[in-house]
């Protein structure tokens, strides 16, 4: 059985989870507010470019009205983490009482957000490392094969199953927060930096000066990780962090894409939100503290 699916967001993730469903014959659903992005998905679906450099279209239902796209059983969000509070609000409207909303974005404090405006019972926390590149409103290019990982919930079967059916690979895990706190190391250390000095993920590596603070930004996020009694999924953050960066060595993260084009960027879920938690602690973060605000001081946030 096919499944009804609502995608909050018109973003490159949202458009690339809006084709790869829409091709396995799910009926998609995308709510959002940045009309350049809704006007083209409306006239041509969600558009997907793969590694050969083809384009192909899926059909999608676009709209900006949460009424609309009301008695949603299960919704992905996906916008940025300066959204979060935005979406909950939509949610409101367009959850229904018995639905699930499944988070699957960067950062800290998104699942509390969600929690505390729709109930803790009607959100799931998952974190996802599948990348996307926004090509242009409603086109997207697949940056690689990620992982998606959700928390377990038995409510969350028939969209895990849709995920499936649509060439996610798929992970059921007993502890997300681990592994969210995980991705929050990789985040903190690799895009800030990628977002300052304009460049790859994998130039960080080759520029020795850039590869200690990037190390120095893993290890301050570990230590912050520890003090919130999380057991991180790797034992050392700075060989994570760089693995990932040589893993995705040609991906522009999606903090430089937001600088490039002067859109507010998840700094404050990041690289922000260490730094409070570190206060919380006693703990010092200099690194974290520092790219914090000079992320912030290149690019207006909301």
């Amino acid at each position: 059985m096919k499944n009804d699916i609502l995608l909050v967001g018109t973003g490159a993730l949202a458009t690339l989870f809006a084709a790869r469903l829409s091709e396995a014959g799910h009926s998609v659903s995308m709510l959002g507010t940045w009309k350049r992005g809704l006007d083209a998905l409306q006239k041509n679906g969600a558009r997907l470019v793969d590694a050969n450099g083809n384009e192909r279209a899926f059909k999608v239902h676009a709209t900006d009205d949460p009424c609309e796209v009301s008695g949603a059983k299960f919704a992905l969000v996906l916008v940025k983490s300066w959204q979060t509070e935005r979406a909950a609000g939509q949610l409101k409207e367009s959850l229904a009482g018995d639905g699930l909303a499944l988070t699957l974005q960067n950062g800290l404090g998104n699942h509390e957000t969600l929690a505390r405006d729709l109930g803790a019972e009607r959100v799931a926390l998952g974190i996802t490392t599948t990348g996307a590149t926004l090509l242009g409103p409603g086109l997207v290019r697949a940056g690689g094969d990620g992982i998606i990982s959700i928390e377990q919930n038995q409510a969350l079967g028939p969209l895990e199953a849709a995920l499936r059916s649509s060439n996610f690979n798929l992970h059921i895990v007993n502890d997300a927060k681990s592994l969210m706190w995980g991705k929050l190391v990789i985040n903190a250390a690799i895009n800030p930096l990628t977002a300052l000095l304009q460049i790859s993920n994998g130039e960080l590596l080759s520029h020795p000066n850039a590869r200690k603070v990037m190390a120095s930004l893993a290890r301050e996020t570990a230590q912050v990780a520890q003090a919130e009694n999380v057991n991180l999924p790797f034992s050392n953050p700075v060989s994570a962090a760089e693995d990932v960066a040589r893993q995705t060595a040609t991906n522009h993260s999606s903090m430089f894409q937001d600088v490039r084009r002067g859109a507010p960027t998840e700094i404050d879920a990041i690289c922000g939100a260490v730094t409070r938690r570190a206060e919380k602690h006693g703990i010092q973060a200099p690194y974290n503290r520092a790219c914090w605000q000079l992320v912030r001081a290149s690019v207006s946030h909301v």
